[in-house]
Parts: structure tokens; C-alpha cells; sequence
């Protein structure tokens, strides 16, 4: 159900994709109110949430409560969400790569030539590159920078919310934040790209179209997973995330040139005195 609301929120009313963003933010206490009190909750009339039942395919809303009860009751695959609870080995291993491969080449057809030559520029022209995340967003966020600051590059990688809002605000016009999040809905995230563009830096996100994150930012690479991380543990987001990292870091260091081969020479030379 909740996999449903997100994919059909771009297509619904503004009051009605306030209540999906209501639903989809507070799962669990949607199932727990009546009519009456959602409307007040998030801010729409009831006729709203009668027209957003039928958009789902439910009769009204207490079927609706049933199956979002059901969905957030299933708990079975909190791993993998197309992996049944009696799966086989041989099942989980090509259900778990079929929807990994699937969802890369869906990303690879949609991804935008022109947002990620915007976003390389401003990364390969960049005085100092932030790179944002909480959660598994994080883990992202520290993969990237890695990857970075390998190219002779000045990075940093956060995932302190916190701590990424304050150094946002430390940043100026020639500086970069690279702000991760598959919903791009997470308050601190959006507060962080803020305060980033007021200082007049540039915000590049990897995030879903339609998010709030996408619509804030410089330039959005886009990447439409269908993932209830409400539910589930990330996988295709955060293998999406990495692999779009991954083709932002070979256009900058195409970018940038012969300068470039010194500094990994280095740092290759680095690792392999550290080896057996």
C-alpha cells in the first residue's frame, strides 16, 4: 500500500498528495484515527480523503485502514520486500539480484545526460564538497566522499544532522553539497540544502523526482526507486546511490584531467605498501 501511495503521488491532487505525505510519514498512526480526526491531522477535508481511498483502488476508508494495516503488519521480508517468508535460497538469491539489476537499468535509461553534466561541473569546479545523509543515506554519503577525495579534492562526508545543518551554513559560493535521500522528505536533509543555498553554495541531490529535496535543489539526479524503507531495509536506493556516485566521480576526474593521475598514482601507491 505504501509502495502504491508513492507511486501514484505525483499523479493526485495537491491537498490529496499531502495526505499521501501524511500516510506515508506516519504509517502507523494512520491506521489508529478516524475520518474525522485525519482530516484535522493533515489538514484536508474528508471529501479529500474519500477521493484519495478511490485513487488507491479502495472502496472508502476503512478498507483503506485494512490494507495499510495489513502492510504495515506484514513484517515478513523486512530484508527484501518481493522475498516470501518460506523463500528458498535459490529464490532469495534471484529475487534480491533480479530487483537490484532491474532497478539499475531502469535508473540507467532515466538518469538525465543533462543533470549529471550540470552536477559535474559544479562538482569538478568545486573549492569544497560536502557530502550529506542520515541512515543508510549516510553510509552513502562516506562511500562518495571516499571516492572523492581520492582526485586531490576537499571533502567531507556527514551524517549527523546536526552537524551537517551547522556546516552548511559555514559554506560559501564556490562550495558543493552532495545531500542523499531516496524519499527526499527527511526534515534535516532539507533544512541542511537550505541553509547551503542561502550561503550561497550549490546543492546537488540524488534523490526521487517530485521529492521536496529535488524540487530545492541546484540539480537533482533523480532515481524512482520503489522502496518502502518504512518497512523494508534499503537495497536498490542505496545500490542506485552509489552506482550515480560512482558516474559523477569518472566525469570528474575525466573533468579535471591529467591533474588527476598524480594524485590517485599516490594514493594507490599508499594502499599497496600497506598489503602482504
Amino acid at each position: 500500500m505504501l509502495s502504491r501511495i508513492e507511486h501514484l503521488r505525483p499523479t493526485l491532487r495537491r491537498s490529496e498528495q499531502r495526505l499521501a505525505d501524511f500516510v506515508m510519514d506516519r504509517p502507523a498512526e494512520t491506521i489508529t484515527l478516524s475520518m474525522t480526526d485525519m482530516a484535522g491531522r493533515a489538514g484536508v477535508s474528508q471529501a479529500t480523503i474519500a477521493r484519495f481511498c478511490q485513487a488507491l483502488g479502495c472502496t472508502g476508508f476503512r478498507e483503506f485502514k485494512i490494507k495499510l494495516a495489513q502492510t504495515i503488519g506484514a513484517g515478513a521480508s523486512f530484508a527484501h520486500q518481493d522475498v516470501a517468508e518460506d523463500e528458498a535460497p535459490a529464490g532469495i538469491i534471484g529475487k534480491v539480484f533480479d530487483r537490484a539489476l532491474g532497478t539499475l537499468m531502469a535508473v540507467r535509461n532515466s538518469l538525465s545526460p543533462t543533470a549529471v553534466e550540470t552536477a559535474v561541473s559544479l562538482l569538478a569546479e568545486a573549492r569544497r564538497i560536502e557530502f550529506y545523509g542520515s541512515g543508510n543515506s549516510g553510509i552513502v554519503a562516506a562511500d562518495l566522499q571516499h571516492k572523492f577525495f581520492r582526485l586531490g579534492l576537499a571533502t567531507v562526508a556527514y551524517n549527523d544532522p546536526h552537524v551537517y545543518n551547522m556546516s552548511a551554513l559555514t559554506l560559501g559560493p564556490a562550495d558543493v553539497v552532495v545531500a542523499i535521500s531516496n524519499s527526499g522528505r527527511t526534515h534535516d536533509l532539507l533544512e541542511a540544502a537550505r541553509n547551503a543555498l542561502a550561503v550561497g553554495a550549490r546543492v546537488v541531490a540524488l534523490t526521487h523526482s517530485n521529492s521536496p529535496l529535488a524540487k530545492t535543489a541546484t540539480v537533482a539526479l533523480l532515481a524512482d526507486v520503489a522502496e518502502n524503507s518504512d518497512l523494508y531495509t534499503p537495497m536498490t536506493s542505496r545500490l542506485t546511490h552509489l552506482t550515480i556516485g560512482d558516474v559523477l566521480a569518472v566525469g570528474v576526474a575525466l573533468r579535471r584531467g591529467p591533474a588527476v593521475t598524480p594524485v590517485l598514482t599516490r594514493s594507490k601507491s599508499a594502499v599497496l605498501t600497506r598489503r602482504r
